[in-house]
């Protein structure tokens, strides 16, 4: 049998389903070539990220799909109910980079209280000329211990945020509307841990509270950070969306770091992907990475081996 991995997988996956017998394509074909190319080779498995859509379309004309399994968590590219009314197995891996995202998601916090979105930008340009007067314009830094940070959304990736954060020396206050409560347990190296319990609250009281806002929730119909919700946060808090485009109306955003009544922002989703606004990448107060969250070395893995153990188990057990 056939695996298309059109939006690429890790060569731990490949080896994986190779050594079950299956043959595997890394090609990437074309969006509107998808069809044709799943046809012509008889594609049993199609395997995806977040740049190629498994819409009806394509599940209608493609009888000899037997799998759509997503390299990610959101399923938002594929057409899941549909997919499973025909019979389809749908899957993903949900768990494989929650650890990598969260890592992005202080990468990000810590360059926010730390100014280098900005002072990556200057000291190139003026590092030789102006030394002590950007050094004057960053010391006025913050740490990150003794702070509170607010997770909406806290599923598996807001549960590995607040590990972190736990770990920094920091409150953890979270809201969700599927979660009362959750166990963190904090891993050490030498193999001791603690366990914290952290009741979830209401959306208003969490941002009240929070010094900094991480979203961990799916692609939504509305926003779930506007301008309603910028108003209740704190007079200098930071946000970052390291979630899906659209949970943040970027234009409340920007006007809320220009009228400084939040001091920083940290992007990794944007609404309009792959062009995102101008006005967006342009702003001196957002730190800004290309949908990255899940790409490391150690996620790619984690997802190639799963998605190969789970098409190995449905089509081969």
């Amino acid at each position: 049998m056939k695996v298309l991995a059109n939006d690429g997988i890790s060569p731990s996956g490949v080896s994986a389903l190779e050594a079950a017998g299956f043959e595997v394509s890394t090609t990437n074909v074309a969006q509107e070539q998808l069809i044709n190319h799943i046809n012509q080779e008889q594609i049993a498995v199609i395997l995806v990220r977040s740049a190629t859509t498994v819409r009806k379309e394509v599940i209608d004309a493609c009888p000899s799909l037997k799998i759509i399994g997503r390299g990610g968590v959101g399923m938002d590219n594929i057409d899941v109910a549909y997919a499973r009314e025909k019979g389809l197995h749908v899957i993903n891996t949900p768990a494989a980079s929650s650890a990598s995202v969260a890592e992005l998601v202080f990468a990000h916090l810590f360059n926010g209280v730390r100014f280098l979105y900005d002072a990556n930008r200057n000291m190139p340009l003026d590092g030789d000329t102006k030394f002590k007067q950007l050094k004057k314009a960053y010391a006025q830094g913050s740490e990150l211990r003794g702070k509170t940070l607010g997770i909406i959304g806290f599923g598996r990736i807001g549960r590995e945020v607040a590990k972190i954060a736990l770990g920094c020396g920091m409150k953890v206050v979270a809201t969700d509307k599927f979660v009362g409560e959750a166990t963190i347990k904090v891993d050490f190296y030498n193999g001791q841990f603690i366990n914290v319990d952290i009741q979830t609250q209401p959306m208003e009281a969490v941002l009240k509270q929070a010094d900094f806002i991480t979203l961990h929730v799916p692609a939504q119909a509305d926003y779930v950070i506007g301008k309603k919700e910028i108003d209740m946060m704190k007079d200098g808090a930071g946000i970052i969306n390291a979630a899906r485009g659209g949970v943040v109306d970027e234009v409340a955003l920007v006007e809320a770091l220009d009228s400084k009544k939040l001091s920083f922002a940290g992007l990794d989703t944007f609404e309009n992907e792959p062009t995102p606004a101008i006005k967006v990448l342009m702003n001196p107060k957002i730190s800004l990475t290309p949908h990255i969250g899940a790409a490391t070395g150690e996620a790619q893995d984690r997802i190639g081996t799963e998605l190969a153990a789970q098409i190995v188990s449905l089509l081969k057990n």
